[in-house]
């Protein structure tokens, strides 16, 4: 087999190994915030705290997100989200934000800035689960593109030094 190749199938072996983390890791966080039950007013008031940090110091947050792919599967994705500005009226909450995407399945592990920043709006709402008694679950999905939804943003990851990659 020549070396090529051979790097080529252990780059590949590489991104299947990442994307399994992050859908055991996507998953195990919404368990927690089930158990937890939080609420949209919880996570709307973390946002806010990141937009405060964002236009301070220039933080981005580690995001997790799911993507609907074209054979309707939904597989999480990765990114640093720089947190713009919240709004909030009557019971809509909506989040201005500028993503960098740093792992797809498609595209592998990227460096921020090799893909352009994406600016989205997010919006954060409780989902009302009928089978689970009546039992809400926080949600936070993309408006600008369907196909992006149930983003998940850690506060306890952080980076300042991304703010040149958002233009």
């Amino acid at each position: 087999m020549a070396s090529s190749h051979l790097m080529a199938d252990y780059r590949q072996w590489l991104t299947f190994q990442r994307q399994e983390q992050l859908s055991r890791e996507h998953q195990g966080i919404v368990q927690r915030l089930e158990d937890a039950r939080a609420s949209a007013k919880q996570v709307m008031q973390a946002y806010r705290s990141m937009a405060e940090k964002a236009s301070v110091e220039g933080a981005c947050y580690r995001t997790l997100f799911l993507r609907q792919r074209d054979d309707d599967h939904a597989l999480p994705c990765e990114g640093w989200l720089f947190v713009r500005r919240v709004l909030s009226e009557g019971n809509s909450t909506r989040v201005r934000v500028t993503l960098l995407e740093t792992f797809t399945l498609e595209d592998g592990i990227m460096a921020p800035g090799d893909k352009p920043a994406r600016k989205l709006t997010l919006e954060i709402f409780d989902q009302l689960h009928m089978d689970k008694g009546m039992r809400t679950s926080v949600k936070v999905d993309s408006l600008d593109t369907a196909q992006d939804y149930h983003f998940i943003t850690l506060l306890d990851a952080v980076r300042g030094d991304l703010r040149p990659h958002l233009k």
